[in-house]
């Protein structure tokens, strides 16, 4: 068994009190319909219940932090519309700071299509909105807030060049930088290079690496080439199998915690701010991966996106029962 090496400081815990995290990425309205099945190409399927919440993949992880215990900032882009107005006053409820988030004249919030299946499965089509118009210049506006976190979290629901500034931002100021490559796409080098950790799961590692990845020995030479690649460490994410977990020392493989799956749109989501928050107290990769697990297992549980997501006494307690 590899020991993973920690990040930062490995004499702090997990549930050290200045933990700040700053996000930059995308911010959507989830609407949620559960069905029986996925439906086909064509086919009409009749629907169950239907959400509207709070989503975004950005807007998800922040809030996922926040939950977990984190100062959380986050920079985006909102529309000058009814949902943008609701979700900067949630973000606010969530005690997040909204410092940093612009809303543009004429052009609508993103919105998220999700559909859910009985087996908590899911398929998503997101209008991107204003997170296509989250710039450099939003980012360089706010590079005093990311410069004084810990760790910058980012994903790929908004312009690559906005996410390679906020990276490069980070790394010129020491701040530990998380990836999450989702949507799936192929990356620069030079972004990979910026990167202190990627937390792909099994699709999005195979875009990532341009390898097929179909078996447990694909998940390991693909990270492995993506370490090559000049990324730091690589979180392969397995869903209800758990984690690959690839670093210069080694490898491990990490079990996947049971639970009875209702919705899993925030799965990866929750695994990501877990591990922020965890990682921004200085604890070790360890101590956080072990954490970020349990977030991710507990999202599972509910329908939605960001209602599903636990608070760090919920994962607590469930980390003490397990």
């Amino acid at each position: 068994m590899v020991e993973l090496e920690p990040i930062r400081n490995p004499e702090s815990a997990i549930q050290d009190a200045s933990r700040r995290v700053c996000v930059v990425g995308s911010a959507n309205t989830d609407m949620v319909v559960k069905c029986p099945h996925l439906p086909a190409p064509g086919e009409t399927v009749l629907g169950g219940r239907f959400v509207t919440a709070p989503g975004g993949k950005g807007a998800n992880q922040a809030v996922a932090a926040a939950r977990c215990g984190a100062e959380v900032t986050f920079v985006a882009c909102l529309g000058d519309d009814a949902l943008g107005d609701q979700a900067l006053e949630h973000y606010r409820a969530e005690g997040i700071d909204v410092s940093w988030i612009r809303r543009v004249a004429g052009t609508p919030s993103g919105v998220a299509l999700i559909f859910v299946d009985d087996g908590g499965e899911n398929e998503i089509v997101v209008v991107s909105g204003a997170n296509g118009l989250l710039t450099p210049a939003d980012v360089e506006a706010a590079s005093a807030a990311i410069a004084a976190a810990d760790v910058l979290l980012v994903q790929l629901e908004t312009p690559l060049e906005t996410i390679f500034c906020a990276l490069r931002i980070a790394r010129e100021h020491g701040v530990t930088t998380i990836l999450d490559p989702a949507p799936a796409q192929s990356l620069s080098g030079d972004l990979l290079r910026l990167t202190d950790l990627a937390i792909p799961n099994e699709h999005e590692l195979s875009v990532l690496t341009g390898r097929d990845v179909q078996s447990p020995g694909d998940e390991l030479a693909a990270a492995e080439r993506l370490l090559v690649s000049g990324v730091g460490g690589v979180i392969v994410t397995l869903g209800g199998r758990g984690a690959l977990v690839v670093t210069r020392n080694g490898s491990e493989r990490l079990a996947g915690v049971p639970v009875e799956a209702v919705d899993a749109t925030a799965a990866g989501d929750a695994f990501a701010g877990g591990l922020a928050a965890g990682l921004a107290g200085g604890g070790s990769l360890k101590d956080a991966l072990r954490f970020a697990t349990a977030t991710s297992a507990l999202s599972v549980t509910k329908l939605g996106a960001q209602p599903s997501l636990p608070t760090q006494s919920e994962v607590e307690r469930f980390l003490g029962r397990q």
